[in-house]
């Protein structure tokens, strides 16, 4: 197991833009604010989103597509570092007008209104790096 400590920085409160992509919009509010390590959460609802499941034998994740408004139930991720740029990696468990839910990996979610508490992380840089068991980028931690 491989851990690291971190400082909190920043404190960011966000609200998102109507019809923006969660996805698109941290790392480029990252990257302008100069923040490069952060965990987040977001409260508030989707117009529509992706959702992806990584199935584990084939190395490669099945797209569940959400076409109708739904609730962020529960939404947290974290930016690091990927190819020298500030990456996302979010997942998120929304609900629709009955209740019922959908989760996974967040590869959209386009806002209807939503709120997003970013903290900034200081200390040693996080880079994804590809990892050949998994094929995933995940945290290289020294």
């Amino acid at each position: 197991m491989a851990t690291a400590e971190f400082e909190v920085g920043k404190f960011l409160l966000i609200r998102a833009e109507h019809d923006s992509d969660l996805i698109q919009l941290i790392p480029k509010l990252a990257k302008k604010k100069g923040i490069v390590m952060a965990a987040f959460t977001v409260i508030g609802a989707l117009k529509r989103a992706k959702l992806e499941f990584y199935d584990q034998e084939k190395h490669e994740y099945q797209e569940i597509t959400i076409k109708q408004p739904h609730e962020i139930a529960s939404c947290v991720g974290n930016v690091s570092i990927k190819n020298g740029n500030p990456f996302v990696h979010a997942h998120a468990v929304l609900a629709d007008e009955n209740g019922d839910t959908k989760a996974g990996h967040l590869a959209e979610g386009i806002v209807f209104a939503a709120e997003i508490h970013l903290h900034e992380l200081k200390g040693t840089k996080l880079e994804r790096k590809h990892d050949s068991v998994t094929d995933l980028s995940l945290w290289e931690i020294k």
